[in-house]
């Protein structure tokens, strides 16, 4: 085996020596390079565009957190994490196809505070009619609104009298640092409960199949095993996951 590389490899390189031509058109084609200057500024606006662009990248890091947070994502992929426990199929469907359709499921709801965001910040800013603070500004209202819609009153007060803020007169007066936590844990709670419906028809059908299974004296024999046919031919026979998928959308209404 080591002589087949050898080989391989001596015939590569004469293959290579014997066009030149190739070497020299790769050595003749510039590579870019990058150069990062450390150093003073004697103009204010170059620190702050640097300290905008330091801000930006670490912001990015983790958007993704924060916008799973600040969108209807959690309720949905715990919902479907539930059916697919209580089917009790293991990796059927597979965590990636849960986690897709999640997110195709997220951007059906949002959509229109998308809409909102884009017509109401992001336009106005690519057309050089506001700044980037009043884009951000108006970007977080359609956001606000809609997190407010679905957070309860009990849990979002929590976190006010924590930072002891005053009570906030409009839907915009709320600051994000209260209600982006509050709204995840009533979206956890909404998920578990609806989670819990879920479970109770599977449960009902493992109670009756190890009862069977009992009273026939099949110690041995697996009772989910058993339910587990039973469990799809009901999901499937009820359309279930049209049932599931339904009940989430009118959830968020």
């Amino acid at each position: 085996m080591k002589r087949i590389y050898l080989f391989a490899v001596i015939i590569v390189s004469l293959f290579i020596l014997s066009f030149p031509d190739i070497t020299l058109a790769a050595s003749s084609i510039p590579i870019p390079g990058v150069d990062v200057k450390l150093g003073t500024s004697n103009n204010p606006a170059d620190v702050s565009v640097t300290l905008q662009i330091i801000v930006l990248l670490t912001l990015l890091s983790i958007a993704p957190s924060i916008l799973l947070l600040m969108t209807c994502f959690t309720r949905i992929v715990i919902v479907l994490s539930f059916v697919r426990t209580a089917l009790s199929t293991q990796q059927a469907p597979p965590t990636q196809v849960l986690i897709g359709l999640a997110l195709f499921l997220t951007f059906f709801v949002m959509s229109p505070t998308f809409s909102a965001v884009n017509s109401q910040a992001l336009q106005p800013y690519l057309k050089k009619q506001i700044t980037q603070e009043q884009a951000v500004d108006r970007a977080v209202v359609p956001f606000k609104q809609f997190m407010a819609k679905q957070t309860r009153e009990k849990d979002l007060n929590l976190f006010l009298d924590y930072i002891k803020a005053p009570k906030p007169k409009t839907v915009n007066d709320i600051p994000l640092t209260a209600l982006v936590p509050a709204y995840a844990i009533s979206e956890m709670k909404t998920a578990l409960q609806m989670g819990f419906f879920i479970f109770i028809p599977f449960l009902v059908i493992d109670m009756v199949v190890s009862s069977v299974l009992m009273g026939m004296g099949m110690m041995m024999l697996p009772p989910v095993m058993v339910s587990l046919p039973f469990k799809i031919l009901l999901f499937v026979l009820v359309d279930g996951w049209y049932l599931v998928v339904k009940s989430l959308l009118l959830s968020f209404g």
